[in-house]
């Protein structure tokens, strides 16, 4: 059994990096400010970093998805107990990146430890603290990140985008008085205008908005990874530290390195709905929307509030997208459609190894 809940966490790790590693970069990729492999090796190195940050920054997190307090802690501490969460989680998780649709693998474990609580003999299940903890944290942080989405893009909009150059202007010196006379210098100017401004003038050095955009919009796209990492791995290291089969530390390295391997061979299914199917976005829209994600993401791992990095990522690119008119409806329905099925399908097949095992 104990090899068994062993294989169903690391299929879960597995399958929670191809459905999550690359969210953070779907903004990058889409706006084509890095191709497809040069995103997804980023995403994976964050991904790894943020995992190992975990063993000092998300101690709530393992606390919380082990079970305790939701259902009876001798149930928690039994090996299939353990066994069916992680596979009905494992399994949705799975289905829903094959079929391309970015899910919430904190939506699956919930789901998992529902379904394997309620197929206990006595079936209790703490359904005030499955509410307060977890479940009302799931719904309002997406709604928070169209909202924090909606509004920095109205904010970015103030910038003309055509203004793209920014120069720092030479001072004009006096000639007829010599510079080491001189009590004061007069301070160099700066512009920020077209290109076209700044070859009118005697520019000392310039610099280009975008560009400088494009190195901030993967940045936050790799602090979103980060994040992720941050904010998933404990959530799965909770099983396997309550089955008391590994220590803290090899279970980070194990499921960062299942985590790692899912991501690369099959995250392209995900990638490409949330990339170019959801909005249509350029290099500052993506960072506005990245950078919501990550802030909103590192700071619930903090306080142990187990918020879904898919649902924060999407709810911002759908804030900065409805404020832009490019929000595509059709795709946002089918990804919130396959949300709603998540909790109830890992609660079923949960029950279902609980039960007929």
């Amino acid at each position: 059994m104990e090899w068994l809940i062993l294989i169903a966490a690391l299929f879960l790790a597995f399958s929670n990096g191809a459905n999550d590693n690359f969210k953070g970069f779907a903004t990058v990729w889409g706006s084509d400010t890095l191709n497809y492999r040069q995103a997804l090796a980023l995403a994976t190195l964050a991904t790894l970093a943020g995992s190992f940050a975990a063993l000092f920054l998300a101690e709530t997190l393992v606390q919380n998805f082990s079970g305790k307090g939701l259902v009876a802690d001798a149930v928690v501490n039994t090996p299939l107990f353990m066994l069916s969460v992680a596979s009905g989680a494992a399994f949705t998780v799975f289905l829903a990146t094959r079929l391309g649709y970015p899910v919430s693998t904190t939506h699956a474990l919930i789901g998992g430890l529902l379904g394997a609580g309620l197929a206990q003999a006595d079936g209790a299940v703490q359904l005030g603290r499955l509410t307060q903890t977890f479940l009302l944290p799931l719904l309002a942080s997406p709604l928070l990140a169209a909202i924090l989405g909606a509004l920095a893009y109205t904010a970015f909009r103030l910038h003309p985008a055509e203004d793209d150059c920014l120069c720092v202007v030479q001072p004009e010196l006096s000639a007829a008085t010599p510079v080491l006379q001189s009590v004061s210098l007069p301070l160099p100017g700066i512009v920020l205008g077209t290109d076209e401004d700044c070859a009118t003038l005697p520019v000392a050095a310039r610099f280009s908005i975008s560009r400088w955009l494009d190195k901030l919009h993967i940045l936050s796209a790799m602090a979103i990874c980060f994040a992720r990492g941050v904010n998933d791995t404990p959530k799965i290291a909770a099983l396997l530290l309550a089955s008391s089969l590994t220590d803290a530390q090899t279970s980070v390295w194990l499921l960062a390195a299942a985590m790692a391997l899912g991501g690369i061979i099959f995250a392209k299914r995900v990638a490409e709905r949330m990339s170019h199917r959801v909005t249509r976005m350029d290099h500052g829209q993506g960072l506005t929307a990245n950078l919501i994600t990550a802030v909103l993401v590192l700071f619930a791992s903090k306080l142990g509030v187990p918020v879904s990095t898919t649902h924060v990522s999407v709810g911002s690119i759908a804030g900065v997208g409805m404020r832009a008119r490019t929000l595509d409806w059709v795709s946002l329905r089918q990804i919130m459609l396959s949300w709603l099925v998540t909790l109830p399908l890992a609660a079923a097949l949960a029950f279902g190894v609980s039960r007929f095992w």
